[in-house]
């Protein structure tokens, strides 16, 4: 037996409404009950855990001095908040020296090339390129004294360069540090 069912085009808006509400209501029906489902396993597979673990020592007698409390750092919540730790690593140095160079000359933004440099230095403390680039980027910030810091670790570093004689003559220019 066949139906034929004749639909104007206004009922027909009507019903292709009704359709999307329709599966719309199924969709998050089947959402919630997934959602359900992962919460139950998680529920279920920390208790699992949990019996899994040995059972607590029991309770030692008391002895004449109580024991000294151990404090314990709580464990670090988000990894961006850890400090950073820098060992010897020339790829990445290069890689903070490249991106120095582009926020130097492309960009003329000093404050971030310094920064760059400056981790750059962290990661390769032999890298003389890092720290004449740092005493330049120090320099157009008119902070004289950390640009002739830069300039003698690059000295120090590299003293036979092509422009160590005017590196010198820079920090010939430098204010004394204080002690």
């Amino acid at each position: 037996m066949r139906v034929f069912v004749e639909i104007h085009s206004g009922q027909q808006r009507k019903l292709g409404g009704a359709v999307a509400k329709l599966l719309e209501r199924v969709y998050n029906l089947i959402v919630s009950r997934v959602n359900t489902w992962v919460l139950a396993a998680s529920f279920l597979s920390a208790s699992t855990f949990r019996a899994q673990q040995p059972p607590a020592a029991p309770p030692q007698q008391k002895t004449a001095q109580p024991a000294k409390p151990v404090e314990q750092e709580p464990p670090e919540e988000d990894e961006a908040l850890k400090p950073e730790e820098f060992t010897l690593n020339p790829l990445e140095a290069q890689k903070n020296i490249t991106a120095g160079d582009y926020y130097f000359k492309t960009k003329k933004n000093f404050h971030a090339a310094a920064r760059r440099y400056q981790r750059a230095t962290l990661w390769d403390p032999g890298s003389a390129e890092a720290f004449l680039k740092l005493g330049e980027s120090q320099e157009k910030l008119n902070d004289r004294a950390a640009a002739c810091a830069a300039y003698r670790k690059y000295l120090d570093l590299a003293p036979t360069a092509k422009n160590s004689v005017a590196i010198s003559k820079k920090i010939g220019k430098c204010p004394v540090p204080k002690k």
